[in-house]
């Protein structure tokens, strides 16, 4: 008796984690066809990736549950442990926000969306909540000016998070973003993170602080050196920080500071041109099978690399010489070359590398939390299934085209000084 009640038990187990493995069982269209759709297989990938993070903030046990690992060239391991929680809700919230404020779908994708903004509020509760064990300080160090500016992104693309986690929440949130205005920033992109911290100020309704805005906008046009590129400071650097931070976030205070003021719209015109530009460059350096040239520092955010493709994509600002259909392929080849080595995670969790576990392509500020900043890719997973970019024929992009033999344009250069 004992025996098939055991059988039994473990029957329904089974069947119960079938059931709640979403999107690793294939949708009616795609059992026929005996394979995910991009957007099934895109979403799969981003479940893989944030459940960890999110679910364990909602059950308020992300401290005890996520590894406290850190590069092998790291200059503080205590400290940049420390601030790894404010760094992964940031890096994490960022990229699936367009996703979360979506509506409609099938009805699997509405049902992990509902879990996921259910985890969400709840994560976002517990971080701002100083009797919860995941509570958040985000005055720890120079490094938070960073990540409260990716939480403050978050919240600039997804009024809906803003909008359900209440009062209290949004009043604790405000004041947390404005503790890190303590922090002088690097005289780098970081002057955009400052910007942003000031730009979500605004787009809510609270006093901010022009003149940081100001001097980031005018110092990265400074610091603009043509072909649609800026240096990151003084120096220009063959690495991806136009992509990681530069171009998409002075897309998003053109888009906020130009509601609240004419005063930039020479140079906004000219950001948006550029935005452009950049784009074509990024499409082109996605190789045929979803490689891309592994140079600079922080290479380890992998898929981040097209942080600025992606949300050109989402915000359906991409250049007529890109059809959305052959951006969504290129980018499901880098999903898939970036996330398909066996040491991509370790119980779960991201590990530093580009291709698996390589500890040695970690800079010295890189902790757990850093290589998170990938799942800035996913978000064209905040246009709905029926978009074009979803909904169109694959396409080759540039680079199959080209290797494959097929007549293409040439590419030149573009000033836009």
């Amino acid at each position: 008796m004992k025996t098939i009640m055991s059988k039994s038990l473990n029957f329904i187990l089974l069947i119960l984690l079938a059931s709640t493995s979403t999107f690793a069982q294939k949708g009616k269209s795609s059992k026929k066809q005996g394979y995910l759709t991009d957007r099934q297989f895109w979403l799969q990938q981003m479940d893989k990736m944030v459940k960890p993070v999110l679910y364990n903030l909602a059950q308020d046990s992300l401290r005890i549950a996520m590894p406290k690992v850190t590069s092998v060239h790291i200059d503080n391991k205590e400290h940049r442990i420390k601030v790894q929680y404010v760094e992964v809700l940031g890096r994490v919230l960022s990229g699936i926000a367009p996703w979360l404020q979506l509506e409609g779908g099938s009805a699997e994708e509405i049902a992990l969306r509902k879990q996921y903004r259910d985890w969400a509020l709840k994560g976002i509760n517990n971080a701002l909540d100083s009797n919860a064990k995941d509570f958040m300080n985000f005055d720890i160090g120079g490094q938070q000016l960073v990540d409260a500016s990716y939480v403050a992104y978050a919240f600039v693309r997804a009024p809906w998070l803003w909008e359900n986690i209440g009062r209290k929440n949004q009043q604790l949130l405000v004041k947390s973003i404005q503790t890190t205005r303590r922090f002088k920033p690097v005289f780098s992109n970081w002057l955009l993170f400052s910007a942003m911290n000031e730009a979500f100020l605004a787009k809510y309704g609270f006093d901010w602080d022009p003149m940081r805005v100001d001097y980031a906008l005018q110092q990265l046009e400074q610091w603009y050196v043509g072909d649609g590129m800026y240096s990151d400071g003084t120096s220009y650097a063959f690495d991806y920080y136009n992509s990681y931070v530069i171009h998409p976030y002075l897309a998003a205070l053109v888009d906020i500071i130009g509601k609240k003021t004419s005063a930039y719209n020479p140079m906004f015109d000219k950001i948006k041109k550029r935005n452009e530009r950049y784009a074509v460059i990024q499409e082109r350096l996605i190789n045929a099978d979803g490689t891309y040239p592994a140079t600079g520092r922080s290479i380890v955010y992998r898929g981040a690399a097209f942080h600025h493709l992606a949300d050109m994509a989402w915000r359906k600002a991409l250049p007529k010489q890109l059809s959305p259909e052959q951006v969504r392929g290129a980018l499901t080849a880098v999903i898939r070359k970036t996330l398909e080595s066996p040491g991509t995670y370790k119980n779960g969790w991201l590990t530093i590398g580009l291709y698996g576990d390589q500890p040695n392509l970690g800079d010295f500020y890189n902790n757990q939390g850093s290589p998170y900043i990938c799942t800035n890719i996913f978000l064209p997973l905040g246009l709905p299934e029926t978009d074009q970019f979803w909904s169109g024929p694959a396409v080759k992009w540039s680079a199959q085209k080209i290797w494959s033999g097929e007549d293409f344009p040439n590419d030149h250069s573009a000033g836009l000084k």
